[in-house]
C-alpha cells in the first residue's frame, strides 16, 4: 500500500521533496488511512478539519477525535467551526454545497497563512465514480465525465489509486481508529443514493463494474485533452484581442460546427453561462446591438462580429466648464487648453477640437450624447442626427456607448468626443485665443 502510495505520488507529481502538505481531515476512515500513509512515507504534514455542526454532538466528537490523532502525531491541527445551514440559506445553496464551499475556502485560507505548499484530501477511485454519476445525472459536458483529477491548482488527491476496498483492508490491517459518519448509510444526498443504491446494482449488471469504469474515465480523460487542445486551438483563431476586450468574426465562428457547441467553449473562460451562450449562438443572425453579460463581460452583436468587452460601470456624471474654472475635473484622457491664435497653427483631427474662446458662451456642459442630439458638423450645411453621425463611421455600439459630447450653455453642441466638431464659434481671421480641446483616445 506504502508503495503504491508514493508511486502515484510520483507519478503524477503530486508532492514534490520537502513539500509541506495540508491534510484535510474528516476522521473517517480515507482521512486516517491517509494520515497513516503519509506519516509512514515520512511527508512532512499538518492537519485541518472543519466541524459544520451539522449532527449535534457527533460532529464535536469528530472534532475531538481529528484534535488527538493530530496530538498522537505531533503535527499541527488547524479547525473551523461553521453554521453551515444558515450559510446554505444565506447563499442559496445546499447544504452540501454550503459544506464543500466552506471547507475549500477555510483549506486554502490555512494552506496560504501558515505557508503550507499543498492541500491534500483523500478522494479514492470510488469517489471517481460517484463524482462521474452525478455530473451525468445532472449534465454535464465532457470535462464533468473525468471523474476527479489527481491534481487541481493547490488541491492535490493522493488516495486517487486506491479502491475503498483497498482502504478498508489497510484500515482493518493496521488497526486504526476512526469515526463514522452515521449519514454515509443513508440516502440523504445525491452521492450517497449513487453509493448505495446505483453503483450495486450496476455491480450486479457488470461484475467488472471497477476496472470497466476506470478505464471508461481514463480514456474520457484522454478525449478531453483531444478536445480542450482542439478548443484552445479554436479560441486562439476566433478571439482576436482589442484593447482589453476582444472580437470575433461571425462567419469564422461558423466555420466551427456544431456552431451552438463552439460559441459555448468560446465564450465559457469569460463567464458566459451555458444559458447565455446558446441565445448569443441563436442571435448570430440577429440585427446589431443585441446585448449579453457575464459576471465580468459584455458581448454586443455588432454586424458581422461579436464585440467582447470588460463590463464597466458607465460614467453618467456631467462636467461643467467655466469660463473662469477652466481647470474642472474632466473625463480621463480630455484635456482643455487655451492658446494665442496664430493663423496657419489649426490642425484637423478627431481627437482636437479648436473654437474661438470670444465666441463660446460658458458655461459649457460635457455629457453623454443621447438620442435626439443634432450637431452642424463644420464644413457642412445644416444639421445632422448625432445617431446618423455614427451610423455613418460603422461604430460599434460598445465604441458608441462610450461617446461624450460637448455643449454650450445654450444647449448647442460643440463637439461630439474625438467624432466630429461642430461650425459653432469657428476659427477666423479675427479670433485673438483659441479654445482647444484634445482627446488622447483616438477612435477608428
Amino acid at each position: 500500500m506504502l508503495n503504491r502510495y508514493l508511486h502515484f505520488i510520483a507519478e503524477e507529481h503530486l508532492i514534490a521533496e520537502r513539500q509541506q502538505v495540508l491534510l484535510a481531515v474528516s476522521g473517517g476512515r480515507d482521512s486516517v488511512a491517509m494520515v497513516r500513509l503519509t506519516a509512514l512515507a515520512g511527508i512532512p504534514f499538518a492537519m485541518a478539519h472543519c466541524n459544520f455542526h451539522l449532527r449535534p454532538g457527533d460532529c464535536d466528537a469528530d472534532e475531538s477525535f481529528v484534535r488527538r490523532l493530530a496530538a498522537e502525531c505531533g503535527v499541527p491541527c488547524h479547525v473551523a467551526q461553521f453554521d453551515t445551514v444558515s450559510y446554505a440559506h444565506s447563499h442559496g445553496l445546499s447544504v452540501e454545497a454550503a459544506a464543500r464551499e466552506q471547507r475549500y475556502a477555510f483549506f486554502e485560507e490555512v494552506r496560504q497563512r501558515e505557508g503550507y505548499d499543498v492541500i491534500a484530501t483523500a478522494h479514492h477511485r470510488d469517489d471517481a465514480v460517484e463524482t462521474f454519476f452525478i455530473n451525468l445525472l445532472r449534465g454535464t459536458g465532457i470535462s464533468g465525465l473525468h471523474g476527479i483529477h489527481p491534481k487541481n491548482g493547490n488541491i492535490v488527491r493522493p488516495m486517487l489509486c486506491f479502491s475503498r476496498h483497498d482502504i478498508d483492508d489497510f484500515v482493518q490491517s493496521e488497526h486504526l481508529p476512526f469515526v463514522e459518519d452515521a449519514t454515509n448509510a443513508q440516502p440523504l444526498y445525491l452521492r450517497n443514493r449513487i453509493r448505495l443504491q446505483l453503483v450495486p446494482l450496476l455491480r450486479q449488471l457488470q461484475p467488472a463494474f471497477d476496472n470497466v469504469m476506470e478505464g471508461n474515465i481514463a480514456r474520457l480523460a484522454e478525449v478531453e485533452c483531444f478536445y480542450n487542445a482542439a478548443v484552445d486551438n479554436m479560441r486562439r483563431q476566433l478571439l482576436l484581442p482589442v484593447g482589453d476586450g476582444y472580437r470575433v468574426d461571425i462567419a469564422a465562428l461558423r466555420t466551427f460546427q456544431p456552431v451552438a457547441t463552439a460559441v459555448f467553449e468560446l465564450l465559457r473562460p469569460l463567464g458566459f453561462s451555458s444559458t447565455v451562450a446558446a441565445e448569443v449562438a441563436e442571435a448570430l443572425d440577429a440585427q446589431s446591438g443585441k446585448q449579453f453579460f457575464s459576471p465580468r463581460y459584455r458581448l454586443v452583436k455588432d454586424r458581422e462580429c461579436l464585440i467582447i468587452c470588460p463590463r464597466q460601470p458607465q460614467d453618467e456624471r456631467t462636467f461643467v466648464i467655466d469660463r473662469d474654472a477652466l481647470d474642472a475635473p474632466l473625463p480621463d484622457g480630455l484635456h482643455i487648453r487655451i492658446e494665442d491664435y496664430h493663423p496657419g497653427t489649426i490642425r484637423l483631427a478627431r481627437n482636437e477640437a479648436w473654437f474661438d474662446y470670444d465666441m463660446l458662451r460658458f458655461p459649457l456642459t460635457l455629457r453623454r450624447w443621447q438620442n435626439g442630439d443634432r450637431i452642424v458638423p463644420f464644413g457642412m450645411k445644416g444639421s445632422r442626427l448625432v445617431s446618423d453621425v455614427l451610423s455613418d463611421l460603422k461604430l460599434s455600439r460598445v465604441q458608441k456607448d462610450g461617446l461624450w459630447v460637448l455643449c454650450d450653455s445654450e444647449g448647442i453642441l460643440l463637439w461630439i468626443v474625438g467624432i466630429r466638431a461642430s461650425a459653432y464659434a469657428p476659427i477666423s481671421s479675427s479670433t485673438q485665443k483659441v479654445f482647444k480641446l484634445v482627446f488622447e483616445t483616438v477612435l477608428s
